[in-house]
């Protein structure tokens, strides 16, 4: 087959001279050893966003969530922090917690032979345990995983050894907005939960963050949110852009799916990010909205190659849940977002698998720069460990 076009490789974030670079090739979105290199090279070994801080207020509480291959215990222990072990007893390696949340009192037992671990992961009963005085209860209690809580919410690392969180997590951060203190201005972990919904999306989550990295598609799909950010009807791709917030509408009144008023401006929030709206990519599984009444947090969560669990948390101020304000129409706008860019991202599924798609695809000038992130996720399979 003879191309009509000519379409280059994206390389390492230099310029094009071509309108058209390549995508990934297509096997890379469905084969399943290719998802299994990227949950060990990419999902285990770099920062990964589990829960909200939030979520587990109470000693005791806890939650369950899966990171790579593993499935991780993340709990509120006695003294108040939050603590993170592998899901695994250490006898026989039956999985200790088998529901995604709950509370215990004071202990979790293993439903296989009873052996029991303290909310500090140390092993503290089990069946006879007395007779063995040589155990170590330290040695063989859980399994720990590294956490740092940031933003409100618990980020694990299950590598030995973990990259600076700085200079990954936060370093993304400060690439987009120029600075890490833009991001502080929202106190994003004292707002409060006013909405979450899941979404079991049937797509690889390397099209979830293509997607959300360019607005080449936005005239088209998303009617409402262009209304709002009128530069987005443009198909450019501002909002990559360093420091740069797309502005409201001369119109609009705020981030609300009819454009009405939205609740007042979170107190931190500078004039100059007021009436702008900011989205940030924390690689590899985090999209941040930013908006001057609220914030919109997603998690993913990538389960199989052609399977996506994307966590959304809208967030506002205390005193607007505590009040009972109805956040329905912000919530709605990026409900509807959602909805419309996973559909896509499910109708390019299946093609990811067919011959015209060996290749890969294109991108045009306003999508480059997903170039850049096609060029990290190889160089993190081919190197191994966390690469910037």
């Amino acid at each position: 087959m003879t191309e009509t076009f000519n379409a280059e490789p994206a390389t390492n974030g230099q310029a094009h001279p071509n309108s058209l670079i390549r995508t990934l090739p297509g096997n890379t979105y469905v084969d399943p050893a290719i998802f299994e290199l990227e949950q060990i090279e990419i999902f285990e070994s770099m920062w990964f966003c589990a829960v909200r801080s939030a979520d587990l207020p109470n000693p005791g509480d806890f939650r369950t969530v899966q990171i790579g291959r593993e499935s991780v215990l993340v709990t509120r222990s006695r003294d108040g922090s939050l603590r993170a072990f592998l899901n695994i007893c250490r006898h026989r390696g039956a999985r200790l917690c088998v529901e995604e949340t709950g509370t215990v009192k004071r202990s979790f037992q293993c439903p296989y032979h009873a052996w029991t671990y303290g909310l500090d992961g140390k092993l503290i009963a089990a069946p006879n345990l007395s007779s063995m005085p040589d155990i170590d209860r330290t040695e063989y209690g859980l399994r720990p995983v590294r956490l740092r809580e940031w933003l409100g919410y618990a980020w694990l690392c299950l590598a030995d050894e973990p990259p600076s969180f700085e200079d990954t997590v936060i370093g993304d951060v400060a690439d987009r907005l120029g600075a890490v203190e833009p991001i502080e201005n929202y106190d994003i972990d004292e707002l409060t939960l006013g909405r979450r919904i899941s979404y079991d999306v049937k797509a690889n989550w390397k099209l979830i963050i293509e997607n959300f990295m360019e607005c080449y598609h936005c005239a088209t799909i998303h009617p409402e949110l262009t209304e709002v950010l009128p530069e987005f009807a443009d198909g450019l791709a501002a909002q990559y852009y360093v420091g740069h917030g797309a502005a409201f509408g001369e119109d609009v009144d705020g981030f609300t799916v009819d454009g009405s008023e939205g609740f007042e401006r979170l107190s931190g929030v500078s004039t100059e990010q007021d009436r702008s709206y900011y989205a940030i990519t924390v690689r590899p599984q985090v999209f941040v909205n930013l908006v001057p009444d609220h914030v919109i947090f997603h998690r993913m969560y990538p389960l199989a190659a052609d399977r996506t669990l994307v966590e959304c948390d809208w967030l506002y101020a205390k005193d607007v849940v505590a009040s009972g304000r109805d956040v329905s129409r912000s919530v709605e706008l990026f409900h509807r977002v959602n909805q419309q860019d996973f559909d896509a991202c499910e109708r390019c599924q299946p093609a990811m698998s067919s011959r015209a798609y060996d290749n890969g695809g294109v991108l045009v000038p306003s999508e480059h720069h997903i170039g850049l992130f096609h060029d990290w996720v190889q160089s993190m399979l081919t190197e191994g460990g966390v690469a910037r």
